[in-house]
């Protein structure tokens, strides 16, 4: 369990408590189950009795909802108990069932005694046990992985933490602001090799066992070679492990004779016996890896870790290939001698686990883990399904069929290819659409598993992006492949042979009905080719399967909202060439936007009714009391809406506020759904059907102007006034404009609407993704067919096109010709590609699917690292780390825009490559073998490529229910009780999904937040700390929401007291924005002024002014220097200028900043009025520090000194006041709050004013944005 692994973080009651907790105050929560006691909840202490060694009993603190196979996971990480694998547990001399829980023993309570007694072994027991003590003693050595790539999962933090040791102030805030960025930044750091236990432990040669040594408890032979080079044979027997007497050449598996009679239960504790430095060796192990933080070293189990597109070269330690016998004999260790032990009928479980009961809060919670550890597996290996069905390595079911055609089955999941391989999607599109529709059934498929509608059932899908191939992996649905009867329809609900013959079977009308609600969709007439009408629930393409084991099964779910018709009518060809056509008409409405409408015509309709209410009430007729229900709410809401106190407290306000509204509104009323095949060729019949069939036309049309005048603009305007965090990549952007129900087809139309400095930069970031999807679908087309061996040359020569023209402009594929003679019947189309050819095929890509023209100069524009990073990350390329030189000019440091240049280097790792490959590294680039002149990028520069995976697993609901629930107990001033929830919220999160998973780092980057707030700043920072390590290792160490969390983390550390910390973490946040965006992020200014106050509590005001200058000349770049975000950063830097005893530059600042505020803001505005009363304080300031410069040179001069020394003591004095009044005023509004009496006091040595200024209201939103979260 979670709170095993992390004993620091184990709250106060586990996930049963939450559960009480939530149903007696979380209204979100199902109150199913009654009210329990907490004392029945609570954790309370065991004693686990060992079979042997010290010490022979261990304390361990359970639940009573904890299973019992938990709580043997939980002693079995205990390091007096990792020797055992193989045992049952017993109480009172009775043995336990492993899968009961801890409240279902007889008289198990507080204080109670369990013995752990060891069991016989079976084969698969013997198995799993070696497995674990080669894992358990670092001998299992490097595992070649085909689905994860290289050092996948990797983090840095431990590594960057470290760097915060022993600095002084100045050490602290040194940062090469105009550095280019360093793709050392990205890199984990060599570390010292773990200490080795013993040499190797593998299968021996004489393993399996004879029959008739089976026969006699036999299992496995092992052989071991312990560090002091001595072998020993050893036999796995029911009983244990013992030396044998077998050799290389003889066998003989017979116990030896005494002295060397060696035996154990527990391979362990064998190798403490034949070893005299095993323990020695162990416990240097266990501390070798106790310095690393938990998180970093655990193995990821319930998520697919994230894999680094930029790697060390293979010839670096971390990514040494050692040699290990037992690696090639792991398959047979995991999965037995016929394979059998890793098959499963996926469709089942799957389904079985949809049945679970899920009446009560643990039904639910073991039934969302249950579905969360399936998914995690499923993904996994329908992931490693797909790339061997890629690799042409699995045989397919219709081999006569043509490539696109052909469909495998592996490992009992189903694959296809997402191309139009018979023609399904010709009119639709063809390639294109059938992708696209494979993208959005996916999409599709994991809402209808969110909505988890009773009595429907989907098939789990997966969809893979591998060297330009995109794979289906789904479920085998039971009787998709059966032969249906003449006459008898392959599909029940839906259309069955593309729209032409329609089914409507009756048992699918009520889930359907369900289905349809949630998704708004609408009820509808739909044709077949006899013009016979049927009224479907859903979508005509979203069919229905009855399978063979009586479940109704939803399939094709990539229409669920309607065609974007105005799309489709604005890009119908007109004469044009076809080439510059959209690409498909699968074209549809993201389902955020159906519902962002849904909920805006909700709230007009509720206000007219309020109104007309109000108005009747005015002309005195008799009213009721308005009790406003919406009808589409789901249970969840419905339950808020019954119970707890604070939405009692609530309502009552509510009735308060309602008072002179008393009337009911009727919530069936109101409707709103769209019909999903509108505009899709649809013939009605009657005069009443086109007039139906009309009006339903309208709404969609209605629907796709509130995407284009109301979303877009809006999104582009929250940009614009800062009331959304700036995006730092593609990802973050797809992001933003998804939630906004934009789809990235318009990105063009946004680019249109982007106008001022601050949405220039914006500008450029669309630009790149565009240009980076463009490229992803131009080099999928040449890669689609292309062979294995021949991939790497064709990424290396499309990049060298893309971003290494300025260096080489005439670069020439480097294709290995005994590779090629290899394939003679290869599409090498690639090869020809230029510079040139491949900037029109960009052009053309982006025009036909964004509507942009690029200007015929973009490829001179763009910033090259980030283009790397952004193509790298969108096909899955692994690429080794080095200097790449993008342009003949190797040492250019920037552009003129600050981005980072074309020669972005990592100088010290360039050291090391070159004194372990000189032959390879000689020059600054790689040269190509085949190729005279050197080119940025060369075929062995592609390291790996990884898929790119999309899967349908639902997100947990009470988890985010009982999270919600604090936040609003701690809104409505119940802290304690919010307290509670939160921790148990974070409690679930771990249990449900694991504790290394993306959903997990949310989380706790969530609770994080809300600590810090509380402030609970210790149990922030833990959290923080978590939140990074977690995202680094399931997001990406160079994900835009890992640099999020050390900026939390960084503000977090800072308020505990650790600012030389928060100082490091806050400059590889800075590091990583410049690989991850390029300089002059928007968000970054917030950033470097945060920096700047973290400087100024540790007196280091000299420092602080210059991160306050810095974070000017950003501001003013991204701004505008006349802008009133720069105006308030002059006020913070004529502060800084202030105690860094500059009074006179310090003054010029001020003046500055009031000149804008007068501009901008006029004489009244309070902002204006402070910066005047700071400017003549100031002024008075000047003039009485040259009246004493003037007097103090004038009594030199009458002593004789000839110099005019500066007379600082005064001000350096006053300094010190300042800032110690500074460090003692509390804070409220993050780092940066100051009052202006403090500085006052050391500016004129003297109190000011009489009257206290307020906190300076010149802090607008614009410069605030994501404060909290940076």
């Amino acid at each position: 369990m979670a709170e095993k692994q992390e004993p620091q973080n184990t709250p106060a009651a586990d996930a049963s408590s939450a559960e009480a907790l939530a149903v007696d105050e979380q209204p979100q929560v199902e109150n199913n189950d009654g009210t329990e006691e907490d004392e029945a909840d609570a954790l309370f202490p065991i004693t686990i009795v060992l079979p042997r060694g010290e010490p022979s009993k261990i304390h361990i603190m359970v639940s009573p909802q904890e299973q019992i196979h938990e709580l043997r996971q939980s002693i079995i990480e205990l390091p007096s108990a990792f020797q055992y694998s193989c045992f049952h547990l017993e109480h009172d001399g009775e043995r336990i069932n492993d899968f009961v829980q801890v409240s279902e023993v007889k008289d198990l309570g507080p204080e109670a005694e369990i013995r752990l007694v060891e069991d016989p072994y079976t084969e698969k027991e013997a198995r799993i046990h070696v497995i674990r003590i080669r894992d358990l003693i670092g001998a299992a050595g490097d595992r070649t992985d085909t689905l994860h790539g290289v050092i996948p999962g990797t983090s840095l933090f431990d590594s960057i933490t470290a760097q915060a040791k022993d600095l002084d102030n100045a050490q602290a805030s040194a940062y090469e602001f105009d550095a280019p960025a360093k793709v050392s930044t990205v890199l984990p750091k060599e570390e010292e090799p773990a200490p080795k236990t013993v040499k190797s432990v593998s299968l021996s040669p004489w393993n399996p066992p004879p029959y008739h040594l089976r026969q006699k408890g036999h299992l496995l032979y092992l052989i071991v070679t312990t560090n002091e080079g001595e072998q020993y044979q050893i036999t796995s027997h029911v009983g244990g492990f013992y030396v044998n007497k077998s050799s290389n050449s003889k066998f003989d598996p017979a116990p030896k004779a005494a002295p060397k009679a060696y035996s154990a239960h527990s391979l362990y504790n064998l190798l403490g016996q034949i070893s005299p430095s095993f323990l020695e060796s162990f416990e240097q192990l266990l501390q070798h890896n106790n310095r690393k933080e938990p998180l970093s070293t655990f193995q990821m189990t319930n998520a697919v870790p994230a894999a680094p597109w930029l790697v060390p070269s293979p010839s670096s330690p971390l990514c040494a290939h050692t040699s290990d016998i037992t690696r090639t004999q792991e398959g047979y260790l995991i999965s037995g001698v016929d394979n059998t032990d890793s098959l499963r009928d996926w469709n089942e479980e799957f389904q079985a686990a949809r049945e679970l009961p899920k009446d009560t809060v643990q039904d639910r919670v073991f039934r969302e883990r249950f579905t969360s550890k399936l998914f995690a597996d499923y993904t996994d290996a329908a992931a490693r399904g797909a790339i061997l069905v890629a690799r042409g390595e699995v045989t397919p079911l219709n081999p006569t069929e043509g490539r696109d055609a052909q469909i495998f089955v592996y490992n009992n999941v189903f694959f296809s290819f997402g191309a139009d391989g018979v023609g399904t999607f010709t009119s639709e599109g063809g390639d294109d659409a059938a992708r696209v529709a494979t993208g959005k059934d996916v999409n599709g498929v994991r809402i209808v598993n969110q909505l988890d509608i009773d009595g429907l059932y989907s098939p789990a899908t997966v969809v893979v992006d591998y060297l330009g191939k995109r794979i289906v992996g789904q479920t085998v649905v039971p009787g998709i492949f059966k032969q249906r009867e003449p006459g008898e329809n392959s599909i029940d609900y839906g259309a069955v042979e593309g729209k032409e013959v329609v089914a409507a079977d009756e048992r699918f009308a009520a889930p359907f009905e369900k289905l349809s609600k949630a998704l708004r969709v609408k009820k509808h007439a739909v044709w077949d080719k006899d013009g016979k009408r049927f009224d479907l629930e859903a979508s005509v393409e979203t069919k229905g399967l009855m399978g063979t084991d009586g479940r109704k099964y939803v399939l094709d779910l990539y229409r669920i909202t309607p065609l974007d018709v105005l799309w489709l009518e604005e890009n119908e060809s007109k004469g044009e060439a076809e080439a510059a056509d959209y690409p498909h008409r699968m074209t549809v409405l993201r389902p955020e936007l159906v519902e962002t409408i849904r909920t805006a015509k909700w709230s007009e309709w509720v206000t007219g009714e309020i109104a007309r209410i109000k108005e009747r009430a005015a002309k005195g007729e008799k009213t009721e009391k308005a009790e406003i229900k919406e009808s589409g709410e789901s249970d969840a809401e419905k339950d808020e809406e019954k119970d707890g106190d604070e939405e009692k407290d609530e309502g009552k306000e509510k009735e308060k506020e309602e008072e002179d509204v008393e009337d009911k509104i009727d919530a069936s009323n109101f409707s709103f759904s769209l019909n999903p095949d509108a505009f899709s060729g649809q013939v009605p019949q009657t005069e009443e059907e086109k007039k139906e069939l009309a009006a339903d036309e309208e709404d969609v049309r209605n629907a796709c102007k509130h995407l284009r005048d109301a979303a877009i603009p809006d999104f582009v305007n929250d940009i614009r006034g800062s009331d959304l965090p700036f995006p730092m990549d593609g990802a973050s952007l797809t992001k933003m404009m998804h939630k906004r129900g934009i789809n990235m087809r318009y990105l063009g139309k946004i680019v249109s609407l982007c106008e001022g400095p601050r949405l220039l930069r914006f500008r450029e970031l669309c630009f790149q993704e565009a240009i980076s999807r463009a490229f992803k679908h131009v080099a999928g087309k040449y890669l689609r067919y292309l062979p294995i061996p021949l991939t790497s040359a064709c990424i290396a020569h499309l990049l060298n096109c893309l971003l290494g023209s300025d260096f080489n402009s005439k670069p020439s594929a480097d294709i290995d010709e005994s590779m090629k003679a290899l394939y003679p019947e290869a599409d090498l189309a690639f090869a020809d590609v230029t510079p040139e050819s491949l900037r029109k095929e960009i052009e053309l890509e982006t025009a036909r699917r964004f509507k942009i023209t690029l200007e015929s100069d973009w490829h001179s524009g763009i910033k090259h690292l980030q283009l790397l990073r952004e193509v790298s990350l969108k096909l899955g390329l692994q690429l080794q780390a080095k200097d790449f030189q993008f342009t003949a000019e190797a040492g250019a440091a920037t552009n003129g825009n600050g981005v980072s240049a074309p020669a972005s280097t990592n100088g010290e790792k360039e050291k090391s490559k070159k004194k372990k490959k000189k032959t390879r590294d000689g020059s600054p680039a790689s040269v190509a073998s085949s190729s005279a002149i050197p080119c940025t990028f060369a075929a062995d520069d592609v390291i790996n490529i990884v898929p790119v995976i999309k899967d349908s697993a639902p997100k947990s609901s009470i988890s985010e229910e009982v999270l919600e629930g604090g936040r609003h107990s701690i809104m409505q001033g119940n802290r304690k009780i919010g307290q509670q929830l939160l921790l148990e919220s974070l409690t679930l999160h771990e249990q449900i999904y694991g504790i290394l998973h993306s959903e997990v780092a949310r989380a706790y980057s969530s609770l994080a937040q809300i600590y810090y707030q509380l402030d609970e700043k210790e149990a922030a920072v833990d959290l923080a700390r978590k939140a990074v390590i977690v995202s680094e290792r399931t997001i990406g160490i160079d994900s835009a929401e890992t640099l999020l969390y050390y900026l939390n983390l960084g503000l977090y550390v800072h308020g505990s007291g650790d600012s030389k910390s928060a100082l490091t973490y806050v400059k590889h946040a800075l590091d990583l924005w410049k690989v991850i965006y390029g300089a002059d992020h928007p968000d970054s200014i917030t950033t470097l002024n945060n920096a700047a106050v973290m400087l100024q509590h540790m007196q280091a005001f000299h420092e602080s002014r210059i991160w306050f200058e810095q974070a000017l000349v950003i501001c003013e770049r991204v701004n505008g220097a006349q802008s009133l975000p720069s105006a308030t950063l002059l006020f913070q830097l004529a502060q800084a200028l202030a105690l860094d005893s500059e009074p006179k530059a310090a003054l010029i600042k001020m003046r500055e900043c009031y000149n804008i505020f007068l501009q901008e803001l006029g004489a009244e505005h309070a902002n204006t009025k402070e910066a005047w009363t700071w400017l003549e304080s100031l002024t008075q300031n000047a003039v009485a520090i040259a009246k004493r410069d003037k007097d103090a040179e004038a009594r030199r001069l009458r002593a004789g000194i000839k110099f005019p020394p500066r007379n600082l003591a005064a001000a350096a004095s006053s300094a010190g006041a300042a800032s110690a009044a500074l460090n003692t005023k509390p804070k409220s509004k993050g780092p940066d709050s100051r009052s202006i009496d403090d500085l006052m006091k050391f500016i004129e040595g003297k109190e000011a004013q009489t009257k206290t200024t307020k906190k300076r209201a010149g802090r607008t939103p614009k410069t605030r944005v994501g404060v909290a979260s940076s």
